[in-house]
């Protein structure tokens, strides 16, 4: 396992568009994800110790996110050769027994994660309403371990912050986590 940090945000580079298949069965792009105010794009996976430490704390923030207007979409990437836990199966069994609120998808090619430039598990990419990236950083200061509590909400503060002014805060702390598995 590869520690991983993700680069600055590249303010008001567009969102790439996908069509991927959902642990839902449904096929998914940039289109039907988008919220009114903006979508979340996260690459997770099942296996990741970050991603675990967090998973709850992700879809707590996505759904109070929704209500202000701003959607997200979470995209599974790795090879799941590599990583069985990663599997298509294990990522429907994921997102049902955790009730999901967001689709998951599966990025079979890789290619969505290139064209992105994803690196890790979790990487978070922030998109106002016009899908310009506003946000490139960490949920919290969680890692490998969950934080209390009480810790500073980084991705939520800073895409409520888009959701109302369509403007991500100029200082981010990047996310880090396990290096996304290549072919």
């Amino acid at each position: 396992m590869v520690s991983t940090q993700t680069p600055i945000c590249d303010f008001n580079t567009p969102a790439m568009d996908f069509n991927l298949k959902g642990a839902d069965g449904k096929i998914h792009n940039l289109a039907s994800c988008k919220g009114k105010n903006g979508l979340l794009v996260m690459f997770i996976c099942n296996h990741c110790p970050y991603v675990k430490a967090i998973i709850e704390r992700i879809i707590r923030d996505t759904k109070e996110l929704k209500v202000l207007g701003l959607n997200a979409v979470a995209i599974m990437s790795n090879n799941p050769e590599e990583y069985r836990a990663d599997s298509f199966e294990n990522m429907q069994k994921i997102a049902k027994e955790m009730a999901f609120p967001f689709p998951y998808l599966i990025d079979e090619t890789q290619e969505i994660a290139k064209a992105y430039g994803a690196v890790c598990t979790p990487d978070f990419f922030g998109y106002n309403a016009d899908l310009k990236l506003q946000y490139r950083g960490r949920l919290d200061a969680s890692r490998k371990e969950t934080m209390p509590n009480n810790v500073k909400r980084d991705l939520f503060d800073a895409m409520s912050q888009v959701a109302t002014t369509g403007q991500g805060p100029i200082e981010q702390t990047p996310s880090m986590g396990c290096s996304i598995k290549w072919k």
